[in-house]
C-alpha cells in the first residue's frame, strides 16, 4: 500500500508546484495591472510596472522597474524609480480581512527632489495623498482592504536634487537606510491611502534632513568663500546666500 501511495504522493506534490507557479505567473500581470491603475487614484501622478513575479508557495513577490511619475509643472519626469521591490507576505491572510505582509525590501531606489525644502514634487504627492483621504472621510466611503506591514526597508538610496532657488542647481546625495516596523499592527491595520502616507513622509522626511544637511554646508561655504575678498565678490556671495535662505520658504 504505501508503495502505491508513495508514487501518488509526489505526483499531487509536483502536480501543486505546477499550479501554484502557473497561477503566480497568472496573477502577476494582473497585479501589475491594479497597480497601475490604483497608483495614480491615491498620489496623482503615473505609475508603471515593468513587472511583477509571484511566487504564491513561499509568499513572496518581487516588483521590477517601479517608476513614480511627477506632478505636473516640473522639470524632471519621475519622483522615484525602483529597479526591485522584494516582498513577502502571508499566504493565508490574502483572502482575510487584513492581508499581513512580513517585509518589503526596496533596493537602491532613486529619488529625485525638484523644488524648495517648503514646496517640491515630493510635498505635492503627499498633499494629493493627503487630500485623498481626507475625501474619504468627508464622503463617508466605505473603508478599503486593511494592510500590515511587519517590517518595511529602503537601502541604498540615492536622491537627486534640483534647487530651483540656486538657479535649478543639481547635486546627488546618499540617503540613509530607511526602516518602518510594525506599521497596521493589531485588529484595524491600515488603508492602501494610509500605508502610502506612512511611507511616503519617511521618505520625504528623510530626504528633507539630507537636503537641508546639504544646503546648510554649502551656505557656510559660501559665506566662507566672501570673507576678506573685495567688495564685488562679497556682493555676489550676499544674492547666493540670500537664495539659500529663500530656499527655505520655497
Amino acid at each position: 500500500m504505501k508503495k502505491i501511495l508513495w508514487p501518488f504522493g509526489i505526483g499531487l506534490l509536483v502536480l501543486i508546484i505546477v499550479v501554484g507557479i502557473a497561477v503566480g505567473l497568472y496573477i502577476g500581470p494582473i497585479v501589475k495591472i491594479g497597480m497601475e491603475e490604483v497608483g495614480p487614484q491615491i498620489a496623482k501622478v503615473s505609475i508603471k510596472v515593468d513587472a511583477v513575479d509571484i511566487f504564491l508557495l513561499t509568499g513572496s513577490a518581487k516588483i521590477k522597474g517601479l517608476i513614480v511619475g511627477n506632478p505636473n509643472g516640473y522639470k524632471t519626469p519621475q519622483a522615484i524609480s525602483v529597479g526591485t521591490v522584494a516582498v513577502s507576505v502571508n499566504p493565508f491572510s490574502v483572502l482575510s480581512n487584513k492581508i499581513i505582509v512580513r517585509s518589503v525590501h526596496v533596493e537602491s531606489p532613486e529619488i529625485t527632489f525638484e523644488g524648495g525644502l517648503g514646496s517640491n514634487n515630493l510635498s505635492k504627492i503627499m498633499n494629493n495623498v493627503n487630500a485623498l483621504a481626507q475625501k474619504g472621510k468627508e464622503t463617508g466611503n466605505k473603508p478599503a482592504s486593511k494592510i500590515e506591514v511587519d517590517d518595511f526597508l529602503i537601502t541604498g538610496a540615492k536622491v537627486h536634487v534640483i534647487l530651483t532657488s540656486l538657479g535649478n542647481k543639481e547635486m546627488t546625495l546618499p540617503l540613509p537606510n530607511i526602516h518602518l516596523t510594525d506599521m497596521g499592527k493589531g485588529s484595524n491595520g491600515l488603508t492602501p491611502v494610509e500605508l502610502t502616507r506612512a511611507v511616503l513622509d519617511a521618505i520625504i522626511s528623510g530626504t528633507i534632513k539630507v537636503v537641508t544637511s546639504s544646503v546648510t554646508q554649502l551656505g557656510h561655504s559660501v559665506q566662507n568663500l566672501g570673507k576678506g575678498v573685495g567688495q564685488t565678490v562679497g556682493g555676489s556671495v550676499n544674492k547666493i546666500t540670500n537664495s539659500i535662505g529663500g530656499l527655505f520658504g520655497k
